[in-house]
């Protein structure tokens, strides 16, 4: 199956424990993500309960930099789990890191509020990502290389792609068990204390994912090299300096990981805030329309997996890159107009317009300096669209229509400024009222969601065999996980952070999507230069 360096030659594994082997590994990544998505899912909560400031928009920011807090560390988790795994075994160390998962995630949990112990709760949360984002760094090497290691090119990118789609299914389950607890919970307890038990959960979880990983023989490519006595002394080091490796490594992070993480949460993370904050649907209606367009949207990582065994890596990954790239404004346009045609309708009937002096406005502020920058957080945080200029006096427009701001509240906190804001509004015919879409409307949301993950299939289901194939056994869980890991912890956990801050800043909640369409630009160049073509095989040091 393997050649002695890169893996001894070895008898392909039985059709009995491939089965096992992707089930085993699979479910483990499930209940890992589960983990780690179930605190952006109830980032709504989470948000007043550690980081209350009375600023909604401060608060949501200050939830998605924590969210980033944890997918910045997964990097560091990858140097380290990455190492282990080479040396140690890959087994184990994916035991190793769904156990530090399932512990941090029941943390969350169990840590007071904000208004019971003060500054220690965000520090406690902030603690807890930090080793989630360690354990996650060494997570997906580990399942993705030991599936990998026991399958041939032919078959790989199938049985690999069911680790890919366990991300989403990690997403999935997160909102499943949400919908269910709030389903079985009043509101008043939901909001009390009913939202720790999903991260509670996560040591059943984890008893689960042990008791299955434990059935688990090591990969045959790792014993292999053991019993050869070819393991890298220093896999991190040797990761850097392999000949061939940099270009590699390069091309793993901007034209592979990169690529596929922005389009991977633009389909799942923007469009379940983008559909509960700037278009205001009823927030269990969107994450059930969220949920159902992801659980129809799991099988095309396999699917794609698969069509990359036939037609080569390279061909669906660029292919995916070059349709998001032309679809994602045309995809959220449709989204939008779906979910709340009205709001879309007055936005373009009735512009909202801003002029005056000292209109800056910084997101990350409890409370702005100027009025001006005052009334644009306002209308931040209302999700109203605004143009602004330079002006003499503060002034805005509603429509044609000029707007008195003589008894504007500007010493009231902004959450009691927003509310007099919206009042202006809706006279004007502005509605800030929750909106459930009808049946057809909900279909085409659900369709544009649907292709969002299409999209997403195409670059994320070949995407773990590619990245074992490009590099050589000794330093693959290391050399794999890097830039995989620093690709989707920086340029991809940052995107929820990001976009956020572009659309307080811009008024526009389409405007955020430019993050996502720029890093795709780059790594459909990279990809499109770097990646191999051809039909997959293993590494050899001339493969790119």
């Amino acid at each position: 199956m393997h050649d002695a360096k890169d893996g001894a030659t070895m008898t392909e594994p039985s059709a009995g424990e491939i089965r096992l082997v992707v089930a085993a590994s699979s479910v483990g990544t499930v209940f890992e993500w589960y983990d780690f998505f179930i605190y952006g899912t109830l980032g709504a909560i989470l948000s007043k309960a550690f980081f209350p400031s009375g600023n909604a928009t401060l608060e949501m920011l200050l939830f998605w930099l924590v969210f980033a807090v944890g997918f910045g560390f997964r990097p560091l988790g990858a140097v380290l789990f990455g190492y282990l795994g080479d040396r140690l075994g890959r087994k184990y160390t994916f035991l190793v890191t769904v156990t530090l998962m399932g512990i941090a995630t029941a943390g969350v949990g169990l840590i007071p509020p904000a208004s019971t112990i003060g500054y220690a709760a965000p520090a406690l949360v902030i603690f807890l990502r930090i080793l989630q984002g360690l354990a996650l760094g060494g997570e997906y090497g580990g399942a993705a290389v030991y599936v990998a290691e026991h399958a041939g090119p032919s078959r790989r990118g199938f049985f690999t792609s069911f680790i890919q789609s366990s991300v989403v299914g990690g997403f999935v389950l997160s909102l499943v068990v949400v919908l269910a607890c709030k389903g079985v919970m009043s509101a008043e307890t939901w909001a009390a204390w009913g939202w720790r038990v999903p991260f509670l959960l996560s040591l059943l979880l984890l008893a689960v994912s042990l008791w299955m990983r434990l059935k688990l023989s090591e990969s045959p490519v790792f014993k292999a090299m053991k019993e050869s006595g070819e393991l890298a002394g220093n896999p991190f080091i040797e990761s850097m300096t392999y000949p061939g490796n940099p270009r590699r490594l390069f091309v793993a992070l901007f034209g592979v990981a990169a690529g596929l993480t922005v389009i991977f949460y633009t389909a799942m993370f923007t469009g379940l805030s983008f559909l509960k904050g700037p278009m205001r649907v009823e927030d269990t209606y969107a994450e059930l329309i969220v949920g159902f367009a992801c659980l129809i949207g799991m099988p095309f990582s396999v699917l794609f997996g698969h069509i990359s065994d036939r037609v080569g890596r390279k061909l669906p990954i660029v292919l995916g890159y070059l349709a998001m790239l032309l679809l994602v404004f045309p995809t959220f346009w449709m989204i939008g107009g779906a979910a709340n045609p009205g709001l879309a309708d007055m936005a373009r009937r009735q512009p909202v317009a801003v002029s005056g002096p000292d209109c800056s406005y910084s997101p990350f502020a409890a409370e702005q300096a100027t009025r001006c920058g005052k009334l644009l957080a306002d209308l931040s945080a209302s999700g109203v669209r605004y143009s602004l200029s330079e002006g003499g006096a503060l002034g805005m427009t509603i429509g044609a229509a000029a707007t008195p701001l003589e008894t504007y509240p500007w010493a009231e906190k902004s959450a009691v400024r927003s509310k007099v804001l919206q009042e202006m509004l809706g006279e004007a015919g502005y509605d800030f009222a929750k909106v459930t879409p009808d049946l057809g409307r909900s279909a085409v949301i659900v369709a544009g969601l649907v292709l969002l993950m299409a999209l997403t299939g195409a670059t994320y289901g070949p995407a773990a065999s590619v990245l074992a194939e490009m590099f050589p056994a000794r330093i693959r869980y290391s050399s794999m996980s890097i830039p995989y890991h620093i690709g989707t912890g920086y340029l991809g956990g940052f995107l929820p952070l990001i976009s956020s801050l572009i659309v307080a800043k811009t008024g526009d909640p389409y405007a955020g999507l430019w993050y996502t369409w720029v890093v795709v630009l780059v790594a459909f160049l990279v990809a499109a230069w770097g990646l191999k073509g051809g039909l997959p095989r293993d590494f050899t040091d001339d493969a790119s």
